[in-house]
């Protein structure tokens, strides 16, 4: 029984198989959108779902070039879907059918996907009465030729330092790590920017979790405006005033009032709560606007700790499905190619998480990219007629039960050097907190009595 009907309600069947569990995440109201925001913009030989089907095969299939990597595709779309009209037969067809599709109908069949990924996982959705989403970005390497030279190699500094890269924001939520929503933009990309145009994609309750990073007065303004909850690391570039002073070796967690120093007569103060977690390396300070009752110290270090699996989705999408260079020649090939790959690596994400028990919501333990990967390129050797072997003994979610993370304890690091090209991290320096003064107090009055 196929996936998406009455039983899609309940969860996939463990007999079933890979194609069964794509499409209880793809599902007829998927495709629908996918007609409805591709139709016209179709080839004559690509419609919406083999175009899209072959972009995510991709991905996720094994080969040393593009071609190579179509050919697998398309042969394993014909083995799935045989009564079914074939699509096209050549690579160069398949770039110009993509090519002629828009971002913005792209992003119709990712919403689509997103409400799909809502329905799946409702009970695991919310952690402590929070939705928690880490934001960050990162940088994808393209080819050197002379069109991505021109619209995205980086002006500062040497020019043959670094290839032309495109910038990516993402949000993850951190207790499934699964990937949520995303902004591509140019190598001048800003990550706040990103973050306030994801604003929409995030439900209600969301809590938004970064780095010292997307801290500013325009992004806060924005984010108090919207009534959106945030926890955000602060650093030394911080503004913070209190009214009294404190002790700052005793200090724990207090109100404080962010305002930059510029032009404090114009803008208004933004009260926020700093709580300081003591770490072994470096103290980690902390700013939030959720209360201590409903966001006790405990669960700000807990979602806190949990967004470096950020960093290890960006380390699934460049090293696992070897995204650290796209292959795309042109503007329009990197950013169809980053798209499809970036809703692969959700879907990928996504199957590993449908095979977690509903008891290890408090995201204990993750899955393994790597082997949900594995599993998937041996579904598809097995269709494709090119592999036949013991691993048909057991259905696909069975297997994807066993993909789970290394939780031993390590005792050295995993890397042996350091990678040449890469900037050492610098842990944040902690903020400056400054007492505010007669002038500060009667503005602050002010404000709050113009609020």
């Amino acid at each position: 029984m196929a996936c998406g009907t009455r039983r899609s309600r309940k969860g996939p069947d463990p007999s079933e198989s890979f194609l069964a569990c794509l499409r209880y995440f793809l599902t007829p109201y998927v495709w629908r959108q996918a007609h409805g925001a591709l139709q016209r913009h179709k080839s004559i030989r690509w419609q919406p779902q083999p175009l899209i089907f072959v972009l995510l095969m991709m991905t996720w299939c094994s080969g040393e070039s593009v071609a190579e990597r179509f050919e697998t595709a398309k042969a394993f779309y014909v083995a799935s879907y045989q009564r079914k009209r074939r699509p096209g037969k050549t690579l160069e067809g398949f770039q110009k059918a993509l090519a002629r599709v828009p971002t913005p109908a792209l992003r119709q069949v990712e919403a689509a996907v997103r409400r799909r990924l809502a329905q799946v996982f409702a009970k695991r959705f919310e952690v402590d009465g929070f939705v928690p989403l880490g934001c960050d970005g990162s940088r994808l390497n393209c080819p050197r030729t002379p069109e991505l030279e021109k619209h995205l190699l980086s002006k500062k500094g040497k020019k043959r330092q670094y290839p032309p890269q495109m910038m990516v924001s993402a949000f993850v939520h951190l207790s499934l790590g699964l990937l949520w929503s995303w902004r591509l933009g140019g190598v001048h990309a800003s990550e706040q920017k990103h973050l306030v145009q994801l604003l929409a994609t995030l439900p209600a309750n969301a809590l938004i979790v970064a780095d010292a990073g997307y801290v500013g007065y325009a992004l806060l303004q924005t984010l108090q405006a919207g009534q959106r909850s945030f926890l955000i690391r602060l650093s030394s570039a911080a503004p913070l005033f209190v009214t009294e002073k404190i002790a700052l070796s005793r200090f724990q967690e207090g109100l404080m009032y962010y305002w930059p120093q510029k032009d404090q007569k114009r803008q208004k103060p933004i009260p926020v709560r700093v709580l300081r977690i003591r770490g072994r390396k470096a103290d980690v300070w902390l700013m939030t606007n959720a209360n201590a009752e409903r966001m006790p110290r405990s669960l700000a270090e807990k979602f806190y700790r949990w967004r470096w699996r950020n960093e290890g989705l960006f380390r699934t999408y460049k090293r696992t499905l070897g995204k650290v260079k796209l292959m795309g020649r042109t503007v329009c090939q990197v950013h169809r190619e980053a798209e499809g790959s970036l809703l692969a690596v959700q879907l990928l994400l996504a199957h590993g998480a449908l095979a977690l028990p509903t008891a290890d919501a408090a995201g204990t333990q993750m899955p393994a990219a790597r082997h949900v990967l594995l599993e998937i390129r041996a579904e598809i050797r097995n269709a494709t007629g090119m592999y036949l072997g013991p691993r048909q003994r057991h259905s696909y979610l069975q297997r994807l039960k066993g993909a789970r993370t290394d939780r031993r304890r390590r005792r050295k690091n995993k890397v042996r050097r350091e990678w040449p090209a890469r900037i050492p991290h610098k842990q944040p320096k902690p903020p400056r907190i400054l007492t505010m003064g007669t002038i500060l107090k009667d503005l602050l009055v002010e404000a709050l009595r113009a609020a």
